[in-house]
């Protein structure tokens, strides 16, 4: 696996036309031509701007082009990245609640129900939340048009942050690897982890 953060600069933004959830999904995808068969094999992240560079975060099975504008850092991932008991950890996510009558999804509304939604679910994931850590925040709408498309579509968007214990490895990698949840391809899904020695670390 790699991991890549991407830095581009106001003025190029203009030049690649990045506006919205659907221009960025075009530009990563970019980065990666579909290979014959194959699936997507890359998770990606949108950071925001910070000091005028926009910074985005993206984990690949292969290693992204390179494109001429912004500035990419590439590293691979150890295998024993992942064979830690706790991290510290952020994802963003598109949570919904399917009912399975109808297929239909709708969203998850109010921060308690937030917060429970992802306690109940973080064990399909391969871990649980370490008591008393876990928060959400930017907790908004995307909406954006795919390419010259009039339709418009709206995705709920919530960030969770905090501590996390492993229960299930196999399960876990997975969910790191592959990501967790809905509309990976417009962003969401990407677990992003750093390794703690234990649960009271900061």
């Amino acid at each position: 696996m790699f991991a890549t953060l991407w830095k581009i600069g106001i003025k190029d933004c203009k030049t690649l036309r990045i506006e919205d959830a659907y221009s960025i999904h075009r530009i990563v995808y970019s980065l990666f031509p579909k290979l014959p068969g194959e699936n997507r094999d890359f998770l990606f992240a949108d950071k925001g701007f910070e000091k005028g560079i926009r910074k985005i975060l993206i984990l690949s099975k292969r290693m992204p082009e390179k494109n001429k504008f912004g500035h990419m850092e590439t590293k691979e991932i150890p295998e024993s990245f992942l064979e830690s008991d706790y991290y510290g950890f952020e994802i963003t996510l598109n949570p919904v609640k399917r009912n399975g009558r109808t297929e239909t999804t709708t969203p998850i509304k109010g921060k308690e129900n937030l917060l429970k939604w992802f306690v109940e679910k973080s064990p399909s994931w391969g871990f649980e939340t370490v008591q008393n850590s876990l928060c959400v925040e930017k907790v908004f709408v995307k909406e954006f048009r795919k390419g010259f498309s009039e339709e418009k579509y709206t995705l709920s968007s919530a960030t969770f942050k905090g501590k996390l214990k492993v229960i299930n490895r196999e399960l876990f990698k997975k969910s790191f690897k592959e990501g967790i949840g809905k509309a990976k391809a417009f962003g969401f899904g990407l677990l992003q982890i750093i390794p703690l020695k234990n649960q009271e670390e900061k």
